[in-house]
């Protein structure tokens, strides 16, 4: 069951909802405002990788010149494939 996020047209609030199905939309009201204008929008994201020690939850960045001016390499913390 999927947690959307929409925020109000009438008062711009931001708000969440567990949708059953796609019959919920006719249920769906601002908790602020009452009101039934709204649109969905994009929800951001939370993760976290590594074993939960401070030192292996930090990503680190690599920069060097290459052939096309500034290249960056990122390090993101997690198991190695290798």
């Amino acid at each position: 069951m999927p947690i959307y996020e929409f925020k109000c047209s009438k008062c711009g609030e931001f708000f969440e909802l567990l949708k059953m199905s796609s019959r919920d939309d006719e249920a769906i009201k601002c908790p602020k405002c009452g009101s039934d204008e709204f649109e969905r929008v994009l929800s951001t994201t939370t993760y976290s990788m590594g074993d939960g020690s401070p030192q292996n939850r930090k990503m680190s960045v690599e920069s060097r010149q290459c052939a096309t001016g500034s290249c960056h390499t990122w390090n993101i913390p997690g198991a190695s494939r290798s």
